[in-house]
């Protein structure tokens, strides 16, 4: 009998669809379907050829954004504001990737320097690396799609892509729209396997780029087994710290706090988690954070009015209902929320000063919890910031150039926002984590540029 994969919807745990599951046996004729496009440069997609696919897809996608926002739900539980505001970035990442193929340029390497370099002209090309393997999460279904599967066509990629088994049906819907969109048989294949399945996959030496978006254990885990030579760009998490200092705007700043701790439900890689306060003005934060908290509308992701949603499973309601009761029992003291209201919800809470051993303070919550600590010493409060091995976004809310520009310098973060919340992103920046949080950056056109390779031509010619 063939092992399936069941897609259920976060919120109330129904059943959205069953989906076979592939097995190691299928593997070897998936690495050849890809090997051989890519072996045999008479098939590689010409530029232009690869522009038009791209625009077509966006085109698609943008016709069907409705049907894909639903899927999104259906599947992610993400709330209908926020899912459509995914699948519009999606969209707008298909053309960036479109837009950047014009881009894919080498350049000339002077020659004549040097008595031996005489007589030579010499410059670089980019080609398109070989086979992609693309590993997902399940928190953005469509976006964290589009940043594997769009770069890797954009470059000239054959493309295995593996989606989370929470959140396949974006990934496959965008498949359907591609090959609609003109891309060649065999160019993308979407997998869906267990994990022991996808470590034969990635870890076979025809996979040239490897892309992981998920957890550190498993994406470091997977990068130690990689064949040599295979290149790969890890994306993990953080805790996303955010040093508020006494001059900061709290019409700006709470909604906007409030926003990148609880958006998905928390769970988001650069999610607001660890907001240092300091002591002159904390009572009126946490006072005003908590009061924009609890206004939060926590239900059914497809209703229009919901700012929460669900988890996407039990297990992790569960796991953050211990975090929140072992964070409390080590001495954070409870302002709002803090209990599970079904199964599948967990109430947005906040956590005032809770010890720096606690799991709240030194693991990524991905949950709708944030935690507050009062400061005296900005120093003191960016050492702690830095503390943990995970170094991701961070962010300052302050009115003093001097003030922000220190913080920047100091925060170990690979982007810090000033006066906006650690969970900002768009999709032409460069965005990853650095230490444990991940291996290169992603964005679109800087992921296209990871998945090309550089070749040099060398002409020797009495004529130059």
């Amino acid at each position: 009998m063939e092992n399936t994969t069941k897609i259920i919807f976060p919120y109330d745990q129904s059943l959205v669809k069953e989906l076979p599951l592939i097995n190691k046996n299928d593997i070897e004729n998936i690495l050849i379907t890809a090997q051989n496009l890519f072996n045999d440069q008479s098939n590689w997609i010409p530029a232009f050829k690869r522009i038009e696919i791209l625009e077509k897809a966006a085109s698609i996608m943008n016709d069907r954004s409705e049907e894909l926002i639903h899927i999104a739900i259906s599947e992610g539980g993400k709330p209908y504001k926020d899912s459509k505001a995914e699948i519009l970035r999606a969209i707008k990442g298909v053309k960036l990737a479109a837009e950047h193929i014009s881009q894919l340029k080498g350049e000339q390497i002077p020659m004549g320097l040097t008595e031996a370099s005489v007589n030579r002209i010499a410059f670089t090309s980019k080609e398109p690396i070989g086979v992609v393997a693309a590993v997902s999460a399940f928190n953005h279904p469509l976006n964290l799609a589009v940043h594997q599967i769009a770069t890797a066509v954009a470059a000239g990629c054959p493309v295995i892509f593996k989606p989370s088994s929470n959140t396949p049906l974006s990934g496959l819907a965008l498949a359907e729209i591609l090959k609609e969109a003109g891309l060649p048989e065999g160019w993308l294949q979407v997998v869906l396997c267990d994990n022991e399945t996808a470590e034969l996959l990635v870890t076979d030496s025809r996979i040239h780029f490897f892309s992981f978006i998920g957890s550190a254990k498993v994406g470091w885990s997977l990068k130690s087994k990689l064949a040599p030579g295979t290149r790969s760009a890890l994306e993990h998490g953080g805790a996303a710290p955010v040093i508020v200092e006494s001059d900061a705007d709290f019409s700006e700043m709470i909604p906007d706090l409030v926003k990148g701790g609880f958006y998905h439900a928390g769970q988001v890689c650069v999610s607001v988690q660890k907001v240092y306060v300091n002591e002159e003005i904390c009572d009126r934060f946490v006072e005003q954070f908590s009061e924009a908290v609890n206004k939060l509308i926590v239900g059914n992701p497809f209703d229009e009015k919901t700012d929460v949603g669900s988890l996407i499973t039990p297990k992790e309601v569960n796991r953050v209902e211990e975090w929140v009761n072992e964070a409390i029992e080590e001495g954070a003291k409870l302002i709002t929320g803090g209990k599970r209201i079904s199964d599948t919800t967990f109430q947005p809470t906040v956590l005032f000063n809770p010890s720096e051993d606690s799991k709240v303070s030194t693991n990524e919550i991905f949950g709708p919890v944030v935690c507050i600590y009062p400061f005296a010493n900005r120093e003191e409060a960016i050492k702690k910031a830095n503390a943990l091995e995970v170094h991701f976004q961070a962010a300052v809310f302050t009115k003093n150039i001097d003030i922000a520009l220190d913080t920047t310098k100091k925060l170990n973060a690979t982007a810090v926002m000033v006066n906006d919340n650690t969970a900002f992103r768009v999709d032409w920046m460069p965005f990853g984590g650095r230490d444990a949080s991940g291996l290169g950056m992603g964005g679109i056109s800087y992921t296209i540029n990871d998945m090309t390779r550089e070749k040099l031509f060398v002409f020797k010619s009495k004529s130059l």
